[in-house]
């Protein structure tokens, strides 16, 4: 797909929206392509691993999006706000919905009864992603976010401070304070908390 000569593809994420906000659909489509996939990712993990409510966040998300192109004022990277936004709108679901309540005691009652002494070595690499997918549930929705952003997302430091709205300092301790917690349930975690540099 090419733009004046140039590919979609080669436009920054500030660019394509310069573009949106002059009305360019395949513009906003190149945005859709390059995130979507990403913020489901990011949902799913976030909303219990409900598959249909990531899907249908992801489609509010880029619904509002589309109909109120202001609403990204451009002070900082596309990346960092659009996982902002995403953070926001989780903090809404945490807010009104009960499946929380209901579904963080069933977990722990399961997990009450898993054997944690096994290293990643000795499991499975889909089994051990389950098991911390699990763990995952169970933190407080700040320190779970931070983490999956740090983690499954890659962001900087820096960039999940602009996308959570705290200090830096912040961030450290939550990852800091995750990895401690997340190597006592899963032994093999300890290499993550020996290698992140804070």
């Amino acid at each position: 797909m090419r733009l004046f000569g140039k590919s979609l593809q080669t436009y920054t994420d500030e660019e394509l929206f310069t573009r949106i906000r002059e009305g360019d659909s395949k513009a906003f489509g190149e945005l859709y392509d390059r995130y979507a996939g990403w913020l489901m990712r990011y949902f799913y993990r976030m909303l219990w691993k409900d598959k249909e409510l990531a899907e249908d966040q992801v489609q509010e998300f880029f619904t509002k999006l589309a109909a109120n192109v202001d609403v990204y004022d451009g002070k900082r990277s596309f990346k960092t706000w659009a996982f902002s936004v995403a953070n926001n709108m989780c903090k809404n679901h945490y807010r009104h919905a009960a499946v929380k309540e209901k579904s963080a005691p069933m977990i722990a009652a399961e997990l009450s009864e898993t054997d944690y002494s096994n290293t990643a070595e000795e499991m499975d690499h889909s089994s051990f992603l389950q098991r911390l997918e699990d763990e995952l549930l169970l933190l407080d929705e700040d320190r779970r976010g931070t983490f999956v952003l740090r983690f499954f997302d890659e962001l900087s430091i820096k960039e999940i401070a602009l996308a959570m709205d705290c200090s830096e300092g912040t961030v450290k301790s939550r990852i800091f304070y995750t990895l401690q917690h997340l190597n006592k349930k899963l032994k093999d975690f300890e290499h993550l908390l020996l290698n992140e540099r804070l």
